[in-house]
């Protein structure tokens, strides 16, 4: 791993603490990309603000829960990964053991009863409510909007 400063005359406590930031962040890279690659953070496509502001608030309860589950899981490790105490497994780890977990847990909830389909839009019928477009702020020029450029994979 590279850790970088470019203070001179750095004393041992200057190193120990440049250290420890570069730890911190890279933590939180490594949050941040758990967060878009396994709970998904990024992999809805939502149409207003607000609602994104639901899912981030609900992955972060969903990350905190497999952080409180560390305790209660199993390490079910692949075959080159070193064994860990289950205090100190990591929230992926914990997500593949949780299955296990749940199962010993007692569900507040009924079973659902089935009830078919619902009735949605008719056959044939167009969608009358578009979906409302929001500003996502763009902040360089271009000589040709996007919609003469074209796009791969959008229809415009």
């Amino acid at each position: 791993m590279w850790l970088w400063s470019s203070k001179t005359g750095a004393t041992p406590d200057d190193v120990d603490r440049f250290w420890q930031a570069f730890l911190r962040r890279f933590d939180l890279e490594h949050t941040f990309r758990f967060a878009k690659q396994t709970l998904g953070w990024t992999t809805p496509e939502l149409r207003a603000p607000e609602a994104a502001d639901r899912w981030t608030w609900l992955l972060i309860v969903a990350h905190t829960q497999l952080r409180l589950a560390r305790l209660l899981a199993e390490d079910l490790r692949r075959p080159w990964e070193k064994p860990t105490a289950s205090g100190r497994l990591a929230p992926a780890r914990v997500r593949r053991g949780f299955w296990n977990i749940r199962t010993h847990l007692a569900c507040p909830a009924r079973v659902p009863e089935p009830r078919g389909a619902g009735p949605g839009r008719p056959p044939g019928a167009k969608n009358k409510h578009r979906a409302p477009r929001y500003d996502v702020g763009k902040t360089v020029k271009r000589a040709e909007p996007l919609k003469a450029i074209g796009r791969p994979g959008r229809s415009w």
